[in-house]
């Protein structure tokens, strides 16, 4: 039990400091980690989407990747598992995400905004609890998405850490095939997606990130999970720990303002700030993990949860190709039609998907 609560002290501390150091270093405003902005920039500069403002291939992504896939397979525990509904977790992925651009965050990203004082993620945050106590619902009654199992092929395993390798040699080559017309990549020239820490300190940053929630099996919607069914606080504490020490050096750095007003890469609207990450919950507990546990997953082999990050990729591009996703001013009536559908959605998929 010690070791344990030292790996979870380690992992909420060292994400927390990158979370506020790679702010300092160059990332927008309380985005030290995003799992949600982070992947709608890479899809962005895929040219999946075409807002010129978030186009970007984050390393950070590549990093939490590679790290969960280099640690499971040094420690035994990279298996390829397969089978458990993939194209139900590709539409719950890209409900996610829709959910997570409304608010403007993934939950790991409403911790930091609070940590850098933006009291408007403290409304999204409790509109994530809830959605995880929704979705716990729907598991009480019997929801489940099928048993994956082993699968004899180990090739589907490598496919997300390969893309993550692709990635990164994208970022670094950055080639051109049309001059006039651009392409195949896409870079912001103006805030968020231009702003960015040095490549070699954000895959760090990620390759720390992916080694230690692999280790701990870091996921906030399995900590409130955990909590509500047998009050087990420990994935909670590493969530309090990122908070506490994003907080601490935000205030140190200069990077502390408290409020709800301009507020970076944030809106002010409570209703769409709650259902927002409401959606992100529900989906978070259906799919047995937050976004940031869906990348950890897919790094140790588990392919379902590669389909969910697909699926998270799809919601990107969605929500900016289809104007779902919020902006500083607010959320977009097309937004806000995407969330109560996403949960009416979700909440079918709860009651569709149990075993009676």
């Amino acid at each position: 039990m010690k070791n344990q609560n030292a790996w979870i002290i380690l992992t909420g501390a060292t994400i927390g400091l990158f979370g506020a150091l790679l702010v300092k270093l160059g990332n927008p405003g309380n985005m030290g980690y995003c799992i949600a902005c982070f992947i709608r920039d890479i899809t962005g500069a895929l040219g999946l989407h075409r807002a010129a403002n978030v186009q970007y291939i984050r390393p950070e992504i590549s990093g939490l990747v590679l790290g969960a896939f280099v640690t499971a397979l040094a420690a035994g525990e990279f298996r390829v598992r397969e089978g458990s509904a993939p194209l139900v977790r590709f539409v719950l992925g890209a409900l996610m995400m829709i959910g997570a651009l409304v608010f403007l965050g993934c939950p790991l990203r409403g911790i930091l905004r609070l940590a850098g004082g933006d009291l408007n993620a403290l409304v999204g945050l409790a509109g994530f609890i809830a959605g995880v106590a929704a979705g716990l619902q729907f598991l009480k009654r019997g929801f489940n998405l099928g048993r994956s199992s082993v699968s004899k092929f180990r090739a589907g395993g490598y496919v997300l850490p390969l893309v993550s390798v692709g990635l990164l040699l994208l970022l670094v080559i950055k080639p051109v095939f049309d001059v006039k017309a651009g392409g195949p990549l896409f870079f912001s020239q103006a805030p968020p997606g231009s702003l960015h820490a040095p490549v070699l300190l954000a895959l760090l940053a990620g390759l720390a990130g992916g080694f230690l929630a692999q280790r701990t099996r870091l996921c906030l919607s399995g900590g409130f999970r955990d909590f509500f069914l047998v009050r087990d606080t420990y994935l909670l504490k590493g969530y309090g720990l990122i908070f506490l020490v994003a907080l601490i050096l935000n205030i140190i750095l200069g990077q502390f303002k408290p409020g709800f007003l301009n507020q970076p890469v944030a809106h002010t609207s409570f209703v769409w700030n709650f259902l927002g990450l409401f959606l992100v919950g529900l989906c978070a507990i259906l799919l047995g993990g937050c976004p940031l546990r869906q990348l950890i997953l897919a790094g140790e082999g588990d392919t379902d949860a590669a389909m969910a990050v697909f699926g998270m990729v799809a919601g990107a591009a969605l929500a900016h190709n289809f104007m779902l996703a919020s902006s500083p001013t607010g959320p977009t009536f097309y937004g806000q039609v995407a969330v109560v559908l996403g949960i009416i959605i979700t909440g079918a998929i709860g009651l569709v998907y149990r075993e009676v």
